[in-house]
């Protein structure tokens, strides 16, 4: 069965966007966080957004700007298959995306049980907090930044049901940056 897993950063008071709805200061450039986003970049997988998040990805990837800033995850990101969970999109023009408008929970029961390459949701608050509440999300992988927001949107916007994590492990950055993995466990 293939795997899901949430990657998405947070300020350290809990928002994945500011109250702008930006994500730019979700970063951390050193040496250490590059080499970091450079080797997860190369792990492979399906990468799965909503419409918001997908729409930001594709107008920047693709680019000439993207390709010399990091070129190894401007390679991965554009070569990866990729979904993109939308009503209003009419056609993807980002290469290797395939679009699914309706019931999106169960289009993801089923994504994972058929073959092929794990998964993970970038940024894409509203489809974290479905996949949360059906419990289909295996792995949250969340990097907490060294910075207050003091308001936006928690990408758990809308769960209604409890859901009980496991930390499996965690990493710190030089730059502040601290990466926290856990594992779903059942609630309810």
């Amino acid at each position: 069965m293939r795997r899901l897993t949430v990657f998405n950063h947070v300020s350290l008071d809990g928002y994945f966007t500011d109250k702008n709805n930006d994500m730019s200061w979700a970063h951390g450039d050193d040496q250490e966080w590059n080499a970091f986003t450079n080797e997860n970049a190369g792990r492979g997988g399906e990468l799965v957004f909503g419409r918001v998040t997908y729409d930001m990805m594709a107008s920047y990837w693709p680019t000439p700007q993207a390709a010399k800033s990091m070129p190894e995850v401007a390679r991965a990101m554009n070569e990866s298959p990729k979904v993109v969970f939308s009503r209003g999109l009419e056609r993807p023009e980002w290469k290797n995306t395939k679009l699914i408008k309706r019931d999106i929970t169960e289009a993801m029961r089923r994504m994972k049980t058929e073959p092929g390459p794990d998964m993970i949701i970038f940024g894409s608050g509203s489809i974290v907090s479905q996949m949360t509440d059906a419990g289909l999300v295996d792995e949250y992988q969340i990097v907490v930044n060294p910075l207050v927001l003091g308001s936006g949107r928690t990408m758990f916007e809308g769960v209604r049901n409890r859901t009980n994590l496991e930390l499996q492990k965690s990493r710190p950055f030089q730059n502040g940056n601290v990466i926290l993995y856990y594992a779903a466990t059942v609630a309810h």
